[in-house]
């Protein structure tokens, strides 16, 4: 009986113990099995030592993937984040468990994250904890349930989706009222839509590849389908191609036909116009008085070459000191379209932008080595000092100009407020807003005190209060372009934005906004890519152009602390994605230090790179991080596409012209440009669609489309991108001799 005793309670007390120690031992409430069952793109982490850090690329991947537990839970325990720090551990833990299994690099979580990130607090967003919190944040707000709830593989669902999260993401930071909660409010729109809203769930391919951006791998088994897609893209191809070089003979046989007409004569009205329009103040010169100005634009007078245009110093009868700009491509269909942009210019009244002073428009037959057909002319306010890339970027070997100085710090500190006051006068002091569309070095003049005014408004468009911008005429110049317009054709405040970013960062470095030559990794030749892993790093004084370092230790000259600022703005203005950028008034407020800069937010993988491929899809998206992409096994079937879309177009503008010739042709035209390894394999190809250009623009279409793929191009294979005017001429010419595909 004693023993009996004994055995009882040696079973109590081990049931006891098992009991209290079970209590203690907190568990992940997530399954991360889908991590092993995905397929997506582990090479980034591979072949990382225990003592080194990850690369970026690695950790964005693992970021996305702890996003779909995320998900999981909030679904679960109505909590946009982990419980407790013993959650949010038990759970990285078993996440680096599944990547064990993998034989992937040892350690990623701990390298990668911090357990404290993934606990849910009140001060991350607008109070938000629960989908209660949320729920009475926003009321009875359902835009993401009616475009977020089906099937996001879609192109268009996707960024239906995404612009509807960036406007939910935009009502909490103003709930919020801390600009610098951006990020942490975008993440739990990102959840809410993933765990609640989206009825396929987080672990969906599209839900994965559309909202959290991770890559995922190709399906298997595809490649019957695109071996017979091979033989029929060939025969298509070759049957496509005849026919469309029948059909751009049978129009150059029209065009020049019609050429042999007599040009119609300049409008009799136009003597008769007043030399000073009713409201604006300005003038309409004779092309006359433009020619005596400029001495007939000879190249003497030759300043240099703008946004569409050649620019001439002239001398107005008064001695007045003008800058006529020539355009050479106008961006006008009418003579109204030109008028009426020329009264919006001439309204704006402003001491950071360049005033216009009047135009001319004529009628006139030129020599062949020029534009032929209307002309048009802007006469602007002459700017003694020039352009700021003059000033930043001084070639040494040019005898042509005076050797100037290095701009001083307070110099370039008053530039870039100068700058930002203009743009900001643009996008709020005035209604309708007017977007710049092409914000770079050459386009901001300095006066004879050296103050900055923005200058070129011949690409600026008028925005009417409440409306999206989506232009089928993309312009502006590679390297200062937002990916959403260069990509889209969107076009928002926040693109000028993008530009003014760059500015800001090649004035505090001193490296121009695509610089192969100054570093020998094909990853950083965008000064944006650059700066910000420097900045990542705590190296933000490696940054800074060593003429701010070298030009005394005196802080109350060179306040480093200043310095670093305006660099952070640069890259906060500057970030691909459009949700994260400050519009300019907020930038002009962080620059004049009236309110915090936020923390610098993570950058997704560098601007071109291909960031995940569908199944069976040659395209893919990933919304307002990167473009359009084409597998290297499509190529093929672009062609195809390309073929066939001008085939289709050309064939119905033939019909409506025959129907009224006065209809001009209209086109779309996709261009390829792909990169081989040294095994001649195409392992990277990028494709740009630019659409609705009419015949006479199809230099400016190819034009466009090649400035940027060479920066893509340059960026892999480490070699300097062609100078704009060459490439310009060289499209011209190939344009003018009937090809529509050219070689990047």
């Amino acid at each position: 009986m004693k023993w009996v005793l004994v055995i009882l309670i040696l079973v109590g007390y081990s049931y006891f113990c098992t009991i209290l120690g079970s209590t203690n031992v907190t568990n992940c409430p997530v399954d991360l099995d889908y991590v092993v069952k995905l397929r997506w793109n582990t090479s980034a982490c591979h072949g990382n030592s225990s003592g080194s850090n990850p690369r970026t690329g690695c950790c964005q991947a693992l970021l996305s993937l702890m996003g779909i537990a995320l998900s999981h839970n909030l679904n679960q325990t109505s909590l946009f984040g982990f419980r407790d720090y013993p959650t949010s551990v038990s759970c990285l833990s078993d996440f680096q468990s599944k990547l064990d299994s993998m034989s992937l690099a040892p350690n990623l979580t701990s390298k990668c994250f911090d357990p404290e990130q993934f606990v849910i607090t009140p001060d991350v967003c607008a109070g938000i904890v629960t989908i209660r919190n949320w729920t009475d944040k926003l009321g009875s707000d359902n835009s993401l349930d009616q475009v977020c709830g089906s099937d996001l593989s879609d192109l268009t669902a996707c960024e239906t989706c995404y612009a509807a999260g960036t406007r939910i993401q935009n009502q909490l930071i103003a709930i919020d009222g801390n600009s610098s909660h951006a990020r942490d409010c975008f993440y739990f729109t990102i959840l809410y839509v993933a765990g609640i809203i989206n009825k396929l769930g987080p672990e969906n391919a599209g839900t994965t590849s559309c909202v959290f951006q991770l890559q995922l791998l190709p399906s298997a088994g595809s490649h019957g389908v695109r071996h017979l897609k091979l033989h029929l893209g060939l025969i298509g191809a070759a049957t496509a191609v005849f026919l469309v070089i029948c059909l751009l003979g049978l129009y150059f046989w029209y065009y020049k036909k019609q050429q042999k007409k007599p040009k119609m004569e300049v409008d009799a009205n136009q003597e008769s116009r007043p030399r000073m329009r009713p409201n604006t103040g300005a003038i309409w010169f004779k092309i006359e008085d433009l020619e005596r100005a400029t001495n007939n634009f000879s190249q003497k007078n030759f300043i240099g070459r703008g946004g569409f245009g050649m620019v001439y110093k002239g001398t107005l009868p008064d001695g007045t000191i003008v800058a006529v700009k020539r355009l050479t491509e106008p961006n006008f269909e009418r003579d109204s379209d030109f008028q009426n942009e020329v009264e919006i210019i001439s309204n704006l009244r402003h001491r950071n932008l360049v005033p216009l002073k009047g135009c001319c428009m004529v009628d006139e037959t030129v020599s062949a080595d020029d534009y032929g057909g209307k002309q048009r002319y802007l006469v602007y306010e002459y700017m003694l000092n020039g352009n700021l890339d003059d000033h930043l970027f001084q070639n040494p070997t040019n005898q042509s100009g005076p050797l100037r100085k290095s701009l001083t710090w307070p110099q370039r500190k008053c530039i870039i407020l100068d700058v930002a006051r203009g743009l900001a006068y643009l996008h709020h002091g005035i209604k309708p807003a007017i977007y710049h569309r092409d914000i770079k070095a050459t386009n901001i003049l300095l006066g004879s005190d050296m103050r900055a005014r923005v200058a070129d408004f011949g690409l600026a468009k008028e925005i009417k209060e409440g409306h999206s911008h989506l232009t089928t005429r993309v312009a502006g110049t590679h390297g200062y372009l937002a990916p959403e317009y260069a990509l889209y054709g969107q076009l928002t405040e926040k693109s000028d934005v993008y530009s003014f970013g760059v500015v800001v960062l090649e004035i505090m470095c001193g490296r121009r906004a695509l610089d192969l030559s100054a570093l020998g990794s094909s990853a950083t030749v965008l000064i944006t890519d650059w700066a910000w892993s420097l900045v990542k790093e705590g190296k933000s004084e490696e940054v800074l152009d060593s003429f701010l370092l070298r030009e005394g230790d005196n802080s109350e000259l060179n306040p480093r602390g200043i310095m670093e600022r305006f660099v952070r703005v640069g890259i906060l203005c500057a970030h691909v994605m459009v949700a994260l950028r400050p519009t300019i008034s907020d930038a002009l407020k962080m620059l004049e230090g009236d309110i915090e800069v936020p923390q610098i937010p993570d950058r997704p993988m560098p601007f071109g790179h291909p960031s995940f491929h569908r199944d069976g899809n040659p395209y893919s998206i990933s919304p307002g991080l990167s473009g359009l992409h084409l597998n290297s096994d499509s190529e093929v079937d672009s062609t195809v596409t390309l073929s066939v879309k001008l085939i289709a177009t050309f064939l119905m503008k033939a019909f409506q012209t025959s129907l009224k010739n006065s209809d001009p042709f209209n086109f779309k035209v996709t261009v390829v440009c792909s990169i081989q390894d040294a095994d001649g394999r195409d392992n990277y190809v990028e494709s740009v669609i630019l659409k609705n250009y009419d015949i006479d623009n199809l230099s400016d279409a190819f034009l466009q489309g090649c400035n940027y793929l060479q920066v893509l191009k340059a960026r892999k294979t480490n070699m300097v991108v062609a100078d704009s005017s060459q490439l310009s001429e060289e499209v011209i010419t190939k344009s003018q001799q009937g090809f529509c595909c050219i070689e990047c």
